[in-house]
């Protein structure tokens, strides 16, 4: 019989773990599963941004089983910032975790983050990606590279959102998650950006999390690699010009809003439901 992690349940939970899908049903219990062992109490809100599956019907079963304490909310305006702009508007903790609904969270996950948002002026902490089954070395040679690409370039966001922690004030004070702000795909690194006028950005060598090894058609809808080097650059003295005059124009001439991802999650879908096989 698995032994359950140590967990402090005798605090009530600073955290909030905010996961917002569309059409989510082969990795939902996965990932629910992965955030009930984590070692500090939180919240669960699961934001349904207009699923066409049957992933909040998944998701409600998947918190039952685990006995978390859950909220699933519906957004039915498509796109990400719009999932997590409601899901922001239920939380009450200190603490937020935005997590992705087809990646694995370890369970010190929380604990470390937390850690790092508790140190002075740490206002984002970050996660690096890992493939799965990585082993300890795959890990800790990410960790070294991520650690020290921070330690270089300390005003660039070096987590994706699935691996993005927040304190809540701060978040809240940059203005939160708004398409009205940036409706443009690479709204994880726009919201670093604006929450970083409040503080640091950190990283650590137990934050880690393992995305989904899904399918992924997402060579047009990335920013370019002029475009990543002129970050790098911009980034610590002309991040607003960086994304609000020059990357945003660009983006815009080539259609790269936000709502795009779940349409492209939409295909994704679609071609899978096309390589089940048929039910005899």
């Amino acid at each position: 019989m698995p032994v359950e992690p140590a967990r402090d349940r005798r605090r009530a939970p600073v955290w909030t773990v905010l996961i917002p899908f569309f059409n989510e049903r082969d990795y939902l219990a996965a990932t629910i599963a992965s955030l009930a062992a984590q070692t500090v109490p939180f919240t669960l809100i699961l934001v349904d941004n207009g699923s066409t599956d049957d992933s909040a019907d998944i998701a409600r079963a998947a918190v039952r089983a685990h006995g978390l304490d859950a909220l699933v909310v519906t957004e039915r305006t498509p796109g990400k910032v719009s999932a997590l702009r409601t899901g922001l508007g239920w939380v009450r903790t200190r603490y937020l975790a935005t997590c992705d609904a087809d990646t694995i969270y370890p369970p010190q996950y929380l604990a470390a983050a937390e850690r790092l948002l508790a140190s002075d002026g740490c206002v984002v902490a970050g996660a690096y990606f890992v493939a799965p089954g990585a082993d300890q070395m795959a890990l800790d040679a990410e960790a070294r590279r991520v650690l020290t690409s921070a330690k270089l370039l300390p005003r660039q966001c070096h987590a994706g959102g699935a691996g993005q922690c927040f304190d809540v004030a701060a978040l809240r004070a940059a203005g939160g998650f708004d398409a009205g702000i940036w409706g443009y795909i690479l709204e994880d690194h726009e919201v670093i950006h604006r929450t970083m006028a409040h503080g640091r950005m950190r990283y650590a060598r137990d934050m880690w999390c393992m995305p989904s090894p899904r399918e992924r058609d997402r060579a047009s809808i990335r920013w370019t690699l002029f475009e990543r080097l002129l970050y790098s650059v911009a980034a610590p003295v002309a991040g607003d010009w960086f994304f609000y005059t020059f990357l945003a124009r660009r983006l815009r001439k080539r259609g790269l809003m936000s709502v795009q991802m779940r349409e492209r999650s939409a295909g994704e879908i679609e071609r899978q439901d096309r390589d089940r096989p048929a039910l005899a």
